[in-house]
């Protein structure tokens, strides 16, 4: 009888375990049901047809080209992919506080640092590739509005902005693509095309005020950090211990404690050794009171190129020119090039570079006190993470672009006065142009750095500062 007693009350118990565990982290047959009616809302329907639609035919573009371009739109379909899970997400839960929704937009937040990190180190091949579809991403990030003091834009406003930024980049690509490969134009429109119209129109439709989070949903809690270990506590008195505390601070101690007894009482000079006459440094004829300049001058110049890696001016592939870690040197030339070589320069200092000929693009990366005189450009000429550059075009050149430099001075020819400039988060850009008679002065125009953006009739109005060399 009492052995039976005690396996219903041990079945009952694990039933009570089975349905706790269930209710604080599994999925309930209710949860799978509100799962089931999430995913068939027309709004994640919708969503759906979006990515199938406008993210497909990104992904097919990029299936042609392969390489960089392919890892880095498969991690723009997993980001997509992730917001849509959180959609499903919201529909289930309550409005987060602060902890909770940055716990919710974790996973959002870790694919775009993977689309990031492809950008970041050595540029490559496809760097505009890399930078257009890792900058658009942060539109994905309406999801986080939460009001209009939430410090981000209306959720569709912030969907262009963000599509914005990441455009420089696009219009890159088909600058360099728009005679070479008809694949790399179509994945940049297709690139634009999914956030507009694709991905501001869904907002539009759907979410205009940001996510519509359930009232009556479960409440999304930050995740808490594994505590840090205990420190063990200090070893108990013996209990068979028959000596009081008083008794046992008379001890002699061990460890530190002696030694901190050592010096707050008793003889500290004890033992220590005295220093005679011709110990004295003033008395020691071995030492002679200078420092050697050899050991000096050691110090004070280390290697030039310990860290920034070897010099080099070499053609590689029959296709680039790479000039890397020049320092000082004002005499660099590339004569022997094409219109289908391209120049790269990379983390060059005080330096001048000449490039006589025709080639397709140049891009100055990096570089510090820079001086780079080139004839004609086919695709475009770039300067992006320089401080203090100066460029003179003697021919012609399409397309010149200035991305996060401090300082830069553009001397054009008269063939070159129809370029199209572009910049972005850079200062102190300066163009100089030839004067109207041929014995006349540069004349110097100075582009502007501060924009004043004005409400008015729905919409926003920019205009540039105006400044005084303009």
């Amino acid at each position: 009888m009492e052995e039976k007693l005690i396996q219903r009350l041990e079945s009952a118990v694990k039933r009570l375990e089975s349905l706790s565990t269930g209710f604080r982290g599994g999925a309930s047959p209710a949860d799978g049901a509100d799962v089931d009616d999430a995913s068939s809302d027309p709004s994640i329907v919708a969503y759906g047809d979006l990515v199938d639609q406008y993210v497909g035919r990104v992904s097919s573009a990029a299936e042609k080209i392969g390489g960089q371009v392919l890892d880095i739109t498969n991690i723009v379909h997993e980001a997509f992919a992730v917001q849509k899970q959180l959609l499903i997400q919201v529909k289930q839960s309550q409005k987060p506080d602060l902890a909770g929704l940055a716990e919710f937009l974790k996973p959002l937040n870790g694919v775009i640092g993977k689309a990031t990190a492809l950008t970041e180190g050595r540029r490559s091949d496809f760097f505009n590739h890399l930078k257009a579809a890792a900058d658009s991403l942060s539109a994905l990030a309406w999801i986080a509005f939460t009001g209009k003091d939430c410090g981000m834009s209306m959720p569709i406003a912030h969907v262009e902005e963000s599509w914005q930024m990441a455009e420089f980049y696009s219009n890159k690509v088909l600058v360099e693509y728009k005679n070479k490969d008809p694949n790399h134009v179509e994945w940049a429109k297709a690139l634009k095309e999914l956030y507009l119209p694709g991905l501001r129109d869904y907002v539009k439709g759907f979410y205009p005020l940001g996510p519509v989070w359930s009232p009556t949903g479960k409440s999304i809690a930050p995740s808490k950090a594994p505590a840090a270990p205990a420190p063990p506590p200090p070893p108990p008195a013996s209990l068979f211990s028959s000596e009081s505390p008083q008794a046992s601070s008379s001890k002699p101690k061990e460890g530190m404690s002696a030694v901190f007894q050592e010096l707050s009482g008793g003889n500290v000079t004890a033992g220590l050794r005295k220093v005679t006459a011709d110990m004295k440094t003033k008395n020691r004829s071995d030492r002679t009171g200078v420092v050697g300049t050899i050991e000096k001058e050691s110090r004070a110049s280390p290697q030039a190129f310990s860290k920034t890696g070897p010099p080099k001016l070499e053609l590689q592939m029959g296709r680039k020119w790479a000039v890397e870690n020049q320092i000082g040197k004002k005499d660099l030339v590339i004569e022997d090039c094409d219109a289908k070589q391209s120049v790269y320069v990379y983390g060059c200092k005080d330096s001048v570079l000449q490039i006589q000929g025709k080639v397709n693009n140049i891009t100055i990366d990096k570089c510090t006190k820079m001086g780079v005189v080139f004839t004609d450009v086919v695709a475009a000429f770039e300067i992006v993470n320089c401080n203090g550059v100066e460029v003179q075009c003697q021919g012609s050149a399409p397309t010149i672009s200035v991305d996060n430099t401090s300082g830069c001075q553009l001397y054009l020819s008269k063939d070159s006065l129809e370029a199209s400039i572009s910049t972005a988060k850079s200062s102190e850009i300066n163009v100089l142009v030839p004067g109207v008679g041929p014995d006349d002065d540069w004349v110097e125009h100075s582009l502007p750095q501060q924009y004043f953006h004005v409400f008015k009739d729905g919409h926003f109005e920019t205009t540039p500062a105006s400044h005084s060399g303009g």
